[in-house]
């Protein structure tokens, strides 16, 4: 792409991911970081395959540095589409990257964080559990639960409507444990947390919608009194979800409209979990696990 077209069609590019893919702020301004930085590789620079080295300069990862090849990639996919030339789009190739497992929390380490939660305050320890609940049982980001209003929350047909990326809204219907813990959140506990008119459902502890960093906060002090040596992160008890629904029968599909996944194939890696673990419980416990190797 020649120096004089390199911010072609930006403003176009930029409306459109926001506005009709429905891409979020952030997510779009980490496209313009992603393509500003190939905008300053080609201020120099003419071969495509030297942008790799370059982004190596950069200190970037194999996984950021494929996050960067794929927001490029998208643009001039753009200006192909909107009838201008990008040869580079041909030479321009993902880096390949193994896929790490995700760490995900187990029952028994829920268990004990949800035990570690409980305060002096019933109030708060109310809030603390179900808090838990909604990140384990719904599977759902932080995000999505602090940003949950009463309005949400439909006792009727006992469902919770969330609204995850790219303000794509999905309906998660809610367990027998976890309506109830909702109801008695809500009936007795709710209104002795909040200090000011707010429809907003996780309270923090100085009456207020619950922030990131309260959720983190909570964490990091649930986890030390649990015994954890690190804090259990958010994404955990997300992943820990996924993979507890497929290992009791759920299918792939459900799971993926569950934790809303736009694709199948990023729900498809806690089948890798599951297989994991199939291999641990065989190697303890199959019969053939008995014989050594010397029998063979």
């Amino acid at each position: 792409m020649a120096q004089h077209s390199s911010r072609l069609l930006w403003i176009e590019f930029f409306d459109n991911l926001q506005h009709v893919r429905g891409r979020s702020l952030n997510t779009v301004m980490a496209y313009r970081r992603d393509l500003e930085l190939w905008i300053e590789y080609r201020k120099t620079q003419n071969s495509v395959e030297g942008f790799y080295e370059f982004m190596k300069t950069q200190k970037l990862s194999v996984r950021s540095q494929a996050r960067v090849i794929s927001s490029v990639r998208t643009y001039f996919k753009f200006l192909l589409e909107n009838g201008h030339k990008a040869s580079e789009l041909r030479e321009l190739k993902p880096p390949k990257i193994q896929t790490k497992l995700p760490k995900t929390l187990q029952p028994e380490e829920f268990e004990r964080l949800f035990k570690s939660c409980v305060v002096e305050s019933p109030h708060r320890t109310a809030r603390n559990q179900l808090s838990l609940l909604f990140l384990y049982g719904l599977g759902c980001r932080v995000s999505e639960m602090i940003d949950l209003d009463i309005s949400d929350i439909n006792a009727t047909e006992r469902w919770v409507k969330v609204l995850g990326k790219g303000s794509k809204e999905r309906l998660i219907p809610l367990s027998d444990v976890l309506f109830a813990a909702v109801q008695n959140y809500l009936i007795k506990h709710r209104e002795f947390l909040l200090k000011e008119k707010s429809g907003t459902v996780i309270v923090n502890d100085k009456g207020h919608r619950a922030s990131r960093v309260d959720i983190w906060r909570w964490l990091s002090a649930w986890s030390k009194k649990a015994g954890f040596e690190t804090t259990i992160h958010p994404h955990q008890f997300r992943h820990g979800c996924a993979t507890a629904l497929l290992e009791s029968g759920a299918d792939l599909r459900s799971i993926q409209l569950l934790l809303g996944h736009s694709s199948l194939q990023t729900t498809q890696i806690y089948t890798q979990v599951s297989q994991s673990k199939l291999g641990q419980t065989l190697e303890d416990h199959h019969p053939l696990a008995r014989i050594t190797n010397s029998e063979i």
